[in-house]
């Protein structure tokens, strides 16, 4: 079975603790980051964490391969009733052009990302309370044409599609996707600081928002369609407005 790492809220007590629409956290809500032990996964935990109940991060660092639906499903066992499930997962996926993709690397990363999104999905699905969600992420290739991003495209575009087929087969439980634009994360840990910050700085120049994103701009995000009752089957752009230049 898969080791957890439970972040205990640092505001935990017998009150409840209500957002602004009025959805309300207590000491028994149990919220679960698949993912969430980095990047943006991580800034998600972290701002759950800061409300009352029990927030469950995990991933391949705590031992838990989404790949293998058999470990997905032992780890939700383990957990018992949940209230809250957000995947942010990600893959490497190759790039470049189809006549020459990698079909293997390719079917890896959908083994992660999106499969692993329906594996936790299939496992949770019985165990979410009344008014409990499911979040998923994408990327805003999904919507966005550039070649040589086929693989990321392809598979964002699933899983954005089957996010709104599985909210109408789960409802009133919400089913959500966020779709994050460039991200300043760990992802590019493996960049020299030099590239890095060249490159955040092109995206800066030519996204509206003026800036590339940051992992508490896309926390806000998945507390937004967690919080919002009246908010299923829909996806939420958070990418600078990537999609509009």
């Amino acid at each position: 079975m898969a080791p957890l790492i439970s972040t205990p809220s640092t505001l935990n007590s017998t009150a409840a603790a209500g957002s602004p629409t009025g959805h309300t956290f207590t000491a028994d809500t149990v919220s679960v980051v698949v993912g969430g032990t980095s990047g943006i996964g991580r800034a998600v935990a972290d701002a759950l964490a800061a409300r009352p109940g029990r927030v469950i991060a995990a991933g391949l660092t705590t031992g838990l391969d989404v790949s293998d639906p058999a470990a997905v499903a032992a780890f939700f066992e383990s957990i018992g009733p949940v209230d809250h499930v957000v995947f942010t997962a990600g893959s490497q996926a190759p790039g470049g052009p189809v006549a020459s993709l990698d079909l293997n690397a390719a079917k890896a990363a959908f083994d992660i990302k999106f499969w692993g999104a329906i594996a936790v999905a299939r496992a949770a699905a019985g165990r979410l309370r009344p008014g409990g969600t499911l979040t998923w992420t994408s990327g805003f290739l999904a919507r966005r044409a550039v070649p040589g991003t086929f693989v990321k495209t392809a598979m964002n575009a699933a899983l954005e599609a089957s996010a709104k087929l599985l909210a109408r087969e789960l409802a009133p439980l919400r089913v959500n996707v966020v779709s994050p634009g460039l991200t300043d994360t760990e992802a590019y840990a493996g960049m020299a600081p030099e590239a890095r910050e060249a490159m955040l700085a092109r995206a800066a120049s030519t996204l509206p928002a003026g800036r590339a994103g940051r992992v508490q701009d896309l926390a806000a995000g998945y507390l937004f369609v967690i919080d919002n009752p009246f908010v299923t089957g829909s996806i939420i752009d958070i990418d600078g407005g990537a999609l509009i230049q």
